[in-house]
């Protein structure tokens, strides 16, 4: 039987499937965004500082941020349009 939130609606991940996807996803560096993306590392950090649909996702560990490079490519389609 499928695992339910709450409120009675299916989970779409049990906690060790989402906790296996966050260590398969590959993290990565400012400087690795800004080379994938060919831009400025300043661009990057003004990117994390926006509000709203420019605003590149990303999370602080500590003091460093990190970027999830499926969410990045996500971003990156929807910010083309795609």
């Amino acid at each position: 039987m499928p695992q339910t939130t709450t409120l009675g609606a299916p989970a779409l991940y049990t906690r060790t499937q989402r906790v296996e996807e966050i260590f398969n996803d590959d993290l990565l560096t400012v400087t690795e965004v800004a080379q994938l993306l060919k831009v400025p590392v300043s661009w990057v950090y003004e990117r994390t500082r926006r509000r709203g649909f420019d605003r590149i996702p990303h999370f602080k560990l500590g003091k460093y941020l990190r970027f999830s490079e499926r969410e990045v490519a996500a971003w990156l389609q929807k910010v083309r349009g795609i």
